[in-house]
């Protein structure tokens, strides 16, 4: 490991920090500018706690891309590099519509699964009755709550347990495959144009900004106008409205008829700390730390507002893996009840949580389908001549689980990758349909690399909305026999469901990837939940990542910081005083030190910083490395052909590309040689300059040189994910801006904690039955 003395690095000086940081316009009225921190660690604790870690692109939290390119093009109103509101250039209508594109697809899955399985849940359990006033077990809902935290009553004797399973429905045929060129970006459900004039209307009546009536017409649906007259705080929906804002619209509206403990702000409030959570990975969350947070926010009657907002449907409360045996065994006669009074004293306090229902259901399903997976594998399968022919021993283990299993879970770094590779070369010897989705372009390269096969490899988005991979079935299932997801600690619960739901009974599952890294972007832990679950076989993969890289990031998995040998300058520390000086050595390394002193080229070499906003944030890297790399007026809504940018056509995906051109259908970017068309006005949304990405971005990518930049007032955001998942991305080089004196050794060693709340590891372990 070399570490370079201030000021020896060559190269033109950067621009002062002032004149690289850019000063996006907001679209929200005066909404929280916390967005200027950084990549918060990891999650939060309280439901308070996420939902100010919302606020600041928090790279652990899953919100960076959403955050940063308008959370998957719902967020109207998330500020960018300087973009317009629309494309500066680019004149015209918006082109006639295309057909259905892989993001537009993927959505329209993940909304036809939440039917389904609402659908069922329905059927499970009646109506939820809803009003002002409460009455019978709606009214008796705060007692029940709190005598099952307390350990007074049995969780039973107030929650209902989960239904069985039921059979599996065939999914529904996808859209045929398309070519691939050119892809049109998806475009929000649009909402009427007299829709818009009338909820603009009432925003001019309470004084919010006209900039809000189309994200609220859009999430809010055609009559957005009325529900907002009568419940303003319905406009915490829109993303990016704080609850303080919606106060001052409620007042403006409402006048003296509203006040902190009206139902409709409380139930708003509930909703919006889940969704806030939600972002953070959380899919529940404790209900004391809800009723918490309501109380810092003005709320007198915490208890009331939490049961008003279970009896209304806002939320649904859960207690999930109580051992009730106990409880329900009878007393003997004579037993003392005092005594039996002091044993429930001393029992530990059961956890209730409160949950949104779309990440509930998901979770419930996810559970079922990995169920039915393990259960209706064949499990006598012969595969011992492949495995004798495996180039490594933990491929060999690898194979031989899998043979006998219908789910197994795999573990490793970069190079443990070439064991599922192996398991797929070594399947389709034996005539099976196997595959390895992955989450990137990038990932999909490499595995075919891998696998020396392209068509064994797809992006999970593709697979998913049938742009990539073999198809479906006559029955709606997708048809392969093996199926191996890559990266799998990238899963969220939503896509984690879709992609079980869609798989026929039978198929083997591999979930393959490195615990250590960050977890999803969307909410759920479902790769750490199947582990600490142990709901199948376990390979931990005895294959170390080569080189000086590969001994660092091993070290930083266990806890250790490392000094390593580095002969060929393959790590390079660069000591930096403060933010402006970090962005000064950075441009230096990407334009000259690393292509001169390395050999890569800029264009091959990424950045990776901390937090978006700040003075060293990727707001200031990209507008620095842009006018040292690609120097232009952005007359594209900020960009110029030849930009580094990243896309986000939905929530958790990051996909890199080039600007090429603009027109009237929007901007046009090459996407690792696939064209994409994104319409001018989800340009602002979903595009970004892409020099310098955060770490959440980058996970599932590889470059062959990476630059990691710690500035100063970086520090509280580092963890022992984030710095892991950071120092991993380089294949040849990696390079630390190094400004945070012990902070970074500190992070590293400390152990990293649950980060998310959810359901799913107590679902998997719950007894069948």
């Amino acid at each position: 490991m070399t570490a370079l003395p201030r000021g020896e690095t060559p190269g033109s000086p950067a621009a002062d920090d002032d004149s690289v940081v850019a000063d996006p316009s907001a679209a929200v009225p005066a909404p929280s500018s916390q967005d200027e921190g950084h990549d918060g660690g990891e999650g939060s604790t309280t439901a308070d706690d996420a939902a100010d870690a919302a606020e600041t692109d928090g790279d652990d939290s899953g919100t960076d891309e959403a955050a940063e390119a308008g959370a998957g093009g719902t967020d109207g109103t998330a500020d960018t590099d300087g973009t317009a509101a629309d494309v500066g250039a680019v004149d015209g209508s918006a082109a006639a519509p295309a057909p259905l594109s892989e993001a537009e697809a993927e959505l329209a899955a993940q909304r036809e699964l939440r039917e389904r399985i609402e659908k069922r849940k329905a059927e499970k359990e009646g109506p939820i009755a809803a009003g002002a006033k409460l009455s019978g077990q709606a009214a008796d809902l705060l007692a029940a709550v709190r005598a099952v935290e307390s350990g007074e009553k049995p969780a039973a004797a107030f929650f209902d347990s989960p239904a069985p399973a039921t059979p599996r429905r065939a999914a529904p045929t996808p859209a045929p495959v398309r070519p691939r060129a050119p892809e049109q970006a998806p475009a929000p459900q649009g909402a009427s144009p007299e829709a818009i004039a009338a909820v603009a209307a009432v925003l001019a009546e309470g004084g919010a900004p006209g900039a809000l009536a189309r994200p609220a017409a859009e999430a809010l649906g055609a009559q957005a106008a009325d529900a907002l007259r009568e419940d303003p705080w319905q406009l915490l929906a829109v993303p990016g409205v704080r609850p303080e804002q919606a106060d001052g619209f409620a007042r403006a509206v409402l006048g003296t008829e509203c006040g902190p403990d009206d139902e409709r702000r409380t139930a708003a409030l509930v909703g919006w700390l889940l969704e806030r959570a939600a972002l953070q990975g959380h899919t529940a969350l404790d209900a004391t730390a809800v009723r918490a947070a309501l109380t810092e926010r003005s709320v007198t009657d915490p208890d009331s507002a939490v049961q008003h907002a279970v009896a209304a449907g806002v939320v649904l409360v859960f207690q999930d893996g109580q051992d009730d045996q106990e409880s329900d065994a009878p007393a003997e006669p004579g037993e003392d009840a005092e005594v039996g009074a002091e044993d429930r004293a001393g029992q530990e306090p059961v956890q209730v949580l409160l949950g949104l229902d779309r990440y509930a259901l998901a979770e419930e399903s996810l559970a079922d389908g990995l169920a039915r997976l393990i259960n209706t594998c064949e499990k006598d399968a012969d595969w011992t001549e492949p495995a004798s022919a495996a180039g490594s021993p933990s491929a060999a283990e690898l194979i031989r689980a899998v043979a006998a299993h219908g789910l197994v879970a795999h573990t490793g770094g970069e190079a443990a990758r070439a064991e599922p590779a192996a398991l797929i070369t070594a399947a389709r010897g034996l005539g099976l349909r196997a595959l390895g989705a992955v989450h990137s372009v990038d990932g999909r390269r490499r595995l075919s690399e891998a696998t020396g096969d392209p068509s064994a490899a797809v992006t999970l988005a593709g697979l998913l909305s049938g742009a990539e991979g073999p198809g479906r079935d006559e029955e709606g299932a997708i048809a392969v026999d093996l199926l191996v997801v890559l990266d799998a600690p990238q899963l969220d619960v939503e896509t984690a469901a879709i992609l079980v739901e869609s798989l026929a009974d039978g198929t083997r599952l591999v979930l393959s990837g490195d615990p250590g890294v960050l977890g999803s972007a969307g909410a759920g832990r479902v790769f750490a939940d199947v582990l600490a679950a142990r709901a199948c076989p376990q390979i931990v993969s005895r294959t170390p990542d080569p080189g000086p890289i590969g001994e660092l990031v091993s070290g930083i998995g266990i806890g250790e910081l490392n000094q390593v040998a580095a002969p060929g300058r393959e790590v390079v520390i660069v000591p930096v005083r403060d933010a402006g000086e970090a962005v000064h050595r950075t441009v230096q390394l990407v334009a000259d030190s690393v292509p001169r002193a390395i050999g890569v080229p800029s264009a091959d070499t990424q950045v990776i910083t901390v937090g978006h906003g700040g003075s060293a944030g990727t707001r200031a890297l990209n507008a620095a490395l842009k006018q040292r790399l690609n120097p232009g007026p952005g007359r594209f809504g900020g960009f110029d052909p030849g930009d580094r940018v990243v896309h986000v056509p939905t929530p958790g995906r990051t996909v890199p590309g080039v600007v090429v051109s603009a027109d009237a259908e929007g901007l046009h970017l090459d996407c690792a040689g696939t064209k994409v068309v994104v319409p001018q006005e989800r340009v602002e949304s979903s595009v970004r300059h892409g020099w310098a990405l955060s770490a959440h971005q980058a996970a599932g990518m590889r470059w062959p040189a990476v630059v990691v930049v710690l500035p100063g007032d970086a520090a509280q955001g580092l963890s022992r994910p984030w710095v892991y998942t950071a120092f991993s991305r380089g294949q040849r080089h990696l390079s630390v801006v190094h400004g945070v004196d012990q902070a970074l050794q500190r992070a590293v060693a400390q152990s990293p904690a649950q980060d998310r709340t959810t359901r799913l590891r107590t679902l998997l372990e719950a007894p069948a039955g």
